[in-house]
């Protein structure tokens, strides 16, 4: 966990992009607990739709690389999983990173570890080699993708290791998960720990290639710029008619790049606009 402030274990202001992560988490688990307690038998079904499976998702479950995030069937997991995504999130916000781009952040890490996790499942059945593969589900591929994007901007901030009182700093608390994750490799949980890794470099792709100001900023400005530069082709190609238009009256009228008129006598104050 962050020192924030003068406490080392103050939480982060519970605002933007981290409450709406946290909200949606929490309303999506107990959702699914009260449709547990009410439907038992099709609870289990429901959530296995909604994790993250690649042969399901290659048979048309295309709607599992974003819902697997919010599938979380154990309290504790789930508790210490919204904990870290709120000191994460918090931080990162705190340190002037807009709501879009924390945002961003999280899905692209989100997108990132399904991509691994069917990336891995491809490449075994390319090989035919024999892989155990689990439902993917929880935010884990998130909370990954921030801590490694805190560890390459700030690697210098002192992390706590709850619930020791032992300081660490970011980078070399992301070098460690990346260290544990490349471990479990040689397990039983292989795809998960590939996915983690996917979510990591999915987190890092984003901050060396995201807008500072978050996508929907960017779209926005691109939208606009879009529309300008329509907006001025129009112009222009209305002033190359008008052109032949004064010709064909026996006049000469000029425009510059941007469809202006270029005035020929210096004093003449009438300009097209």
């Amino acid at each position: 966990m962050p020192k924030i402030g003068s406490s080392p274990f103050a939480f982060p202001d519970f605002r933007g992009a981290t409450r709406r992560l946290i909200l949606a988490n929490l309303a999506a688990y107990f959702l699914l607990l009260v449709v547990g307690l009410a439907l038992r038998d099709q609870a289990a079904n429901l959530a296995v739709a909604l994790s993250f499976d690649p042969g399901f998702f290659l048979h048309g479950s295309f709607w599992q690389p974003i819902t697997y995030s919010l599938v979380h069937p154990g309290l504790w997991g789930t508790f210490f999983e919204l904990l870290s995504l709120w000191f994460l999130a918090g931080f990162l916000e705190m340190q002037g990173h807009g709501s879009g781009w924390v945002m961003g952040l999280y899905a692209a890490s989100v997108l990132g570890t399904a991509v691994a996790a069917l990336g891995i499942y491809g490449v075994s059945a390319t090989l035919r080699f024999d892989l155990p593969l689990v439902p993917l589900y929880g935010c884990f591929g998130g909370i990954f993708g921030m801590l490694a994007a805190i560890g390459f901007l700030y690697g210098d901030v002192q992390f706590m290791m709850f619930p020791l009182p032992i300081g660490i700093k970011a980078r070399y608390l992301a070098v460690i998960y990346a260290l544990v994750a490349i471990a479990m490799l040689f397990g039983q949980q292989r795809v998960y720990a590939f996915a983690q890794l996917g979510g990591a470099l999915a987190g890092l792709f984003w901050i060396r290639m995201a807008p500072r100001r978050g996508v929907s900023f960017f779209l926005s400005e691109s939208w606009y710029g879009m529309r300008n530069r329509y907006y001025r082709w129009r112009r222009r190609r209305a002033a190359r008619k008008f052109e032949v238009y004064m010709r064909r009256q026996g006049r000469t009228v000029r425009f510059d790049g941007q469809g202006r008129q270029i005035q020929e006598d210096p004093d003449d104050k009438k300009r097209w606009n």
